[in-house]
């Protein structure tokens, strides 16, 4: 349930931009579509008839449609209150509850017989709503969470509000999703941009989902209404179980770069001084490695022991502070200070890889 982008019917985009758009995504490996039909400035004349053709063939995909309703929505689409058989047969396969529904409504559809997953928005639930919602047993493996895109400049939630409010969803097993803008063609009316987090505002995609996996998003939707084709596939290329950090190589040693191309955990008895993996020795296999570069250590370093080190000889460390040369180890490449922020998200067990600039 990594990536995901989001349509909305009878607003920007013609219908064959929206269907390409489909084409385009499912091909790169999305398999989760966001769309909301209850948007105030959309053509619902135009909305109605573009909306089942789109579902249809996002249903021969086998993609998650994954629609925000309430009580307008069942009507709007010719559908009882409540129906989700008929949502079903539509091709949604997730419903998110923004508004209308109480707690005992919500446990109630989250036991649903046509295995359509509820959705919570992530942004605004609390712990006393989770109180009340526990007394009507909901069925939590059924249900997921979504946070809120925020039209509006300087409304985006902050990182802290969403690691608090993700905390809450993981002690249920609940996994939680989020969006970041495309930069692409913004959606109407504000066309400022459809992220989660205010930090993201005008960031570029890749960037703002690498970090959104980071502080454990499950999956990355794209808010607004036509991404480019770059940013689908640097969307897509992302492993939301790995922190990239972005990094200048320093060596052309073969045996050091092959190194850099692999991905490692964290160690879970963690060091105070640096980011140590716990697979890069082994993956030295039977490899020497020469003493080059050993020179002063910074912050944000990629240091490989070389023979000098004996048994330790491969260990590959991220360095959390400045240290003086060692003629045991060498410097192999350095971590863009843009990206040293992600190094604290880096703890025990988190996988890390390297994307060479």
């Amino acid at each position: 349930m990594s990536y995901g982008f989001s349509v909305y019917f009878g607003l920007d985009n013609t219908k064959e931009e929206n269907i390409d758009l489909l084409k385009d995504a499912h091909r790169l490996g999305f398999t989760r579509i966001f769309t909301s039909l209850h948007i105030p400035e959309a053509n619902y004349d135009v909305l109605k008839v573009e909306v089942r053709e789109f579902f249809a063939l996002a249903k021969e995909y086998n993609m998650d449609i994954i629609s925000d309703i309430s009580p307008n929505t069942f009507k709007f689409l010719d559908l009882e209150n409540m129906d989700l058989k008929g949502l079903k047969d539509m091709g949604v396969k997730t419903i998110r509850i923004d508004f209308g529904y109480t707690e005992e409504e919500i446990s109630t559809m989250s036991k649903n017989k046509y295995e359509i997953k509820i959705q919570l928005n992530a942004s605004t639930i609390t712990k006393e709503f989770f109180k009340t919602l526990d007394k009507f047993s909901p069925n939590y493996e059924n249900i997921d969470a979504l946070h809120n895109f925020y039209p509006r400049v300087g409304t985006g939630i902050s990182e802290e509000c969403m690691i608090r409010k993700n905390e809450i969803l993981k002690e249920r097993g609940i996994k939680v999703c989020a969006f970041v803008q495309s930069n692409n063609r913004k959606r109407s009316p504000m066309k400022d941009g459809l992220p989660t987090l205010e930090d993201h505002r005008d960031i570029d995609v890749k960037l703002a989902s690498n970090h959104l996996f980071a502080i454990g998003n499950d999956c990355v939707f794209i808010g607004d209404s036509l991404p480019s084709q770059q940013e689908l596939i640097d969307l897509s290329s992302l492993d939301k179980d790995c922190v990239e950090l972005r990094i200048n190589l320093k060596t052309d040693d073969g045996v050091c770069t092959k190194l850099l191309e692999n991905k490692y955990s964290s160690r879970t008895d963690s060091a105070r001084d640096a980011i140590r993996a716990s697979e890069s020795r082994l993956l030295l296999g039977n490899n020497k490695i020469k003493s080059y570069n050993t020179v002063d250590k910074k912050y944000g370093d990629i240091t490989i022991d070389n023979e000098g080190y004996l048994r330790y000889m491969g260990e590959l460390q991220i360095l959390l502070i400045n240290q003086q040369k060692d003629e045991r180890t060498n410097v192999v490449a350095s971590v863009l200070q843009e990206d040293f922020y992600l190094l604290k998200y880096i703890v025990e067990g988190k996988k890390f890889c390297f994307n060479k600039i």
